[in-house]
């Protein structure tokens, strides 16, 4: 018999939000994902926050350990890396993303 398409996974949404926004969406065990890199990391970031560095070369298999039907939430420094990582995490499967405009430069200002 004639193998099975495989049916295509629906793409997950990409929420590109502002700080009021991205603050409104954090909960109590919230997958939050700081997309920079471990020295950017080390001089602040949220608290909480997982350092997975999407110019690393772990960053594939380091976000394979999130449970993709639950929400992820990413920032880096002002939403160029992060937006990048949202792309990747939705090709992988993940259903619902959060990306900060503006990232930690935003966040620390507040």
């Amino acid at each position: 018999a004639p193998a099975k398409e495989e049916a295509k996974a629906p793409e997950g949404l990409i929420h590109r939000v502002g700080l009021a926004d991205f603050k409104a969406a954090m909960k109590e065990g919230i997958q939050l994902v700081d997309v920079r890199t471990p020295e950017e990391f080390e001089a602040g970031h949220i608290e909480s926050a997982l350092n997975y560095n999407v110019n690393g070369p772990d960053f594939v298999s380091q976000v394979e350990s999130l449970d993709k039907s639950k929400t992820v939430m990413l920032y880096c420094k002002s939403g160029g890396r992060s937006a990048r990582a949202a792309k990747q995490l939705q090709e992988m499967g993940f259903m619902t993303i959060y990306d900060l405009e503006g990232g930690f430069t935003d966040w620390s200002q507040e």
